[in-house]
């Protein structure tokens, strides 16, 4: 992936060690960063209310204020890399809006090491990136790229952007008020988890919303290479709920699916980036 084509976001902020904005205690999660963590929890096998706080999900009032984070330097190659991915993103999905008659609001990428405070509670790195509907704050620890490489045997460029794309394609659905659709289907009884739950039709958009921006960035970079797609397509497999299900505990348990199978993974970023139509990522329809 030739990445040095894009342009530099500055709204890369790094909160440092154990840093952040303001920490509502746990309180205030909605129902999209239950679903990132429920997700997260799965890939490092973990319970997720014990990766991140979570408690009554009434109104939030911050308990606590941290010093804000700064800017990230520029002179950190994977900073720059995560600049350029997070620039295209912005460009992509101004577009998009403004063809809507919309104006994208651009959220902040905030650079931490081993936890972090956020509007949606406290994080460690053991959660990966995640998106916080709380501040609009896209949240990432550069050694989940490590982990990629470590755990899931992916090492290209394209499938570390595609985790990027993923989480702004979360701030994507909370601007278009999915987030609040699925919140109040959820209070009127819908399922959160299994096969067809609201959970993994939310995160399947995002994938789809991944793919769109991947054929967009395409079209006004071409900055992709042989084997990038495969990439890609590698790490969506590599974190499908049946896949991760069958490692960690040797049989797979659709009831309890939160992000999808490797396959429909696969399908909804494929989607995206086929059309490079967000009118193609409706999975909130029919089957999935």
């Amino acid at each position: 992936m030739l990445w040095n084509k894009g342009r530099r976001s500055d709204n890369v902020e790094d909160a440092g060690q154990g840093g952040g904005g303001p920490s509502f205690g746990g309180r205030g999660l909605g129902i999209g960063g239950i679903v990132i963590l429920a997700i997260l929890g799965l890939v490092f096998f973990k319970d997720p209310t014990a990766l991140l706080g979570q408690g009554d999900p009434g109104a939030a009032t911050p308990t606590q204020t941290q010093q804000a984070p700064r800017q990230a330097a520029s002179d950190d190659p994977q900073v720059d890399f995560v600049r350029a991915i997070l620039g295209e993103t912005e460009d992509t999905w101004r577009e998009i809006f403004a063809a809507n008659g919309q104006t994208y609001e651009r959220p902040k990428l905030v650079l931490f090491r081993d936890g972090v405070r956020t509007a949606c509670g406290s994080a460690s790195s053991a959660v990966g990136p995640f998106y916080c509907p709380g501040d609009h704050r896209v949240y990432l620890d550069l050694g989940f790229f490590q982990t990629m490489q470590d755990r899931f045997h992916e090492t290209g460029d394209f499938a570390r952007a595609y985790v990027i794309a993923h989480e702004v394609g979360h701030h994507v659905q909370n601007l278009v008020g999915v987030f609040d659709k699925v919140n109040d289907a959820r209070r009127r009884g819908a399922s959160l988890e299994g096969a067809s739950g609201l959970s993994v039709r939310q995160e399947l958009q995002a994938d789809c919303f991944a793919g769109v921006w991947a054929n967009r960035s395409q079209q006004r970079q071409q900055w992709l290479q042989a084997g990038d797609i495969e990439s890609a397509l590698k790490a969506a497999t590599a974190i499908g709920d049946d896949t991760l299900q069958e490692q960690s505990q040797g049989r797979v348990v659709p009831d309890s699916f939160t992000h999808g199978t490797s396959a429909q993974r696969v399908h909804w970023f494929r989607t995206g980036f086929d059309s490079g139509d967000i009118g193609k990522c409706n999975t909130f329809t029919g089957s999935i």
